[in-house]
């Protein structure tokens, strides 16, 4: 049985803002879904997050998470206060019956950590507290890790209450602890608050657990800093940039290439192929991959989409919610709206919007164009200045341009309309019905034309 307590009722006072500390982002989420992910790692039987200040805010936050308890902090005085509000809430009494303390603003510890630290509660058959530790060559403001003349941890002494002596020990204690549910439920009732800043601490623990002959043993983070915390906008900012260096670094490993790691911004999940070069400056949002080859210019950002194997994205382009075939280019300076769907060797060039829409292999829509709500063919050719006018005020209306078409510059076509395959529409053509196939259609003077037999020019 594993019960996981996250604290997330702090105020964040320094953070100047009226939104809870844990809601406060790192890569684009809350800094408390971090902390949920590598706590749902471990597959626990029981999630129980103490809230406190905004708390209203943080169950709405996560209302669609039926997993979740919540417990009240009101006031805080302390952790051990803290977990004592979830005491109630905890599941699972023998000895096999294990409790993970977390911190909702503590959010780049690893599961890989937090198995680390559950192994060292859990021990070797005899279960007793787990303390994660690390040491650092400035310690202030840290509780220190005491032990005795055999190494063994004899207590935790916070910064404020440790004398001269303990305030040169360099290991740390980080706040992540795991002890037995049992007796947490007991050494809970037993904490008193006469310490120097008159709080219930939660380390107190680990001297009830040494007078009991409980084993206390430490564990330690794949890096330090999964255990840093945040209490203000330059912490937060200090931590996004060490994660997003981790997740550059783990994308260098796995063979991709990153025009300057300092510069990149991964906001979810980015799966790269071989060969793959992101240039400075971009973002990744939610769930993307990028197959083999693909090249990603300057300055854009992309979010869930899949871009395929030798795709280009030039510079300053979004691509959202979108597919881009193989071999295909799009930018720069172009967006792909939710739902465009590009097939092999499309080109969609600067200034170019897609929405809701499917372009076939070897079209090409590369200068100032709207295609929106449209099915366009196999080699289709889209002049610039062209409009897919599909919102007549109330609904959206497809078009559909079949293979081979050519649409001229500068044209507007009034949504539902369907352009014949090898149908050709001069530039300036207001289209408001149907284009017969391989004919030129043209619109002068308000009339629309077509003109059966005409051949267009072909390059010599």
């Amino acid at each position: 049985m594993l019960n996981i307590v996250i604290l997330a009722a702090g105020l964040g006072k320094r953070m100047q803002s009226a939104r809870p500390k844990v809601l406060h982002t790192l890569a684009g989420q809350p800094m408390l879904s971090h902390v949920l992910a590598s706590a749902q790692a471990l597959s626990p039987d029981n999630v129980v997050v103490v809230v406190g200040h905004g708390a209203q805010a943080v169950r709405d936050w996560y209302a669609s998470d039926s997993s979740l308890q919540y417990a009240e902090q009101i006031p805080q005085q302390g952790t051990g206060h803290a977990v004592q509000q979830a005491a109630p809430l905890l599941q699972g009494d023998g000895d096999d019956s294990i409790t993970m303390v977390l911190y909702g603003d503590v959010p780049l510890v690893r599961p890989e950590s937090l198995r680390a630290l559950l192994g060292a509660a859990r021990g070797d058959g005899a279960t007793g507290v787990g303390v994660l530790t690390v040491r650092m060559d400035d310690p202030t403001g840290y509780g220190r890790i005491v032990r005795n003349a055999q190494g063994a941890i004899e207590r935790i002494v916070e910064h404020k209450d440790a004398t001269p002596a303990e305030l040169q020990i360099n290991e740390v204690n980080t706040g992540l602890i795991a002890v037995p549910t049992a007796k947490l439920r007991t050494w809970l009732g037993q904490l008193r608050n006469d310490n120097a800043q008159g709080e219930f601490y939660l380390t107190d623990v680990i001297g009830m657990a040494v007078a009991e002959g409980v084993p206390v043993r430490a564990a330690h983070p794949g890096n330090d800093w999964e255990t840093l915390g945040v209490n203000s906008r330059q912490q937060q900012a200090q931590l996004e940039r060490i994660f997003q260096r981790a997740q550059a670094d783990a994308l260098l490993e796995a063979g991709a290439t990153l025009a300057d790691p300092a510069r990149f911004d991964q906001r979810g999940t980015l799966r790269c192929g071989k060969d793959v070069f992101i240039d400075v400056g971009c973002i990744f949002e939610g769930d993307v991959t990028l197959d083999d080859g693909v090249y990603v210019g300057p300055h854009s950002v992309i979010r869930n989409a899949h871009i395929a194997a030798n795709a280009r994205i030039e510079a300053y382009s979004h691509v959202d919610e979108s597919r881009v075939g193989p071999d295909s280019r799009v930018g720069p300076y172009a967006r792909l709206r939710p739902g465009s769907v590009l097939g092999s060797r499309t080109h969609i060039g600067n200034f170019v919007e897609v929405k809701n829409s499917n372009l076939a292999d070897d079209a090409k829509a590369n200068h100032l164009t709207y295609i929106g709500d449209a099915t366009i063919g196999a080699r289709v050719n889209i002049g610039a200045g062209v409009i897919t006018c599909n919102y007549d005020g109330a609904l959206k209306h497809r078009t559909v341009i079949e293979d081979d078409a050519f649409i001229g510059s500068d044209c507007q076509l009034i949504a539902p309309v369907r352009i014949g395959h090898g149908a050709t529409l001069g530039a300036g053509t207001t289209l408001t019905k149907d284009a017969p196939a391989e004919q030129l259609t043209v619109s002068r003077g308000g009339k629309q034309v077509s003109f059966p037999g005409w051949k267009r020019p072909q390059k010599p």
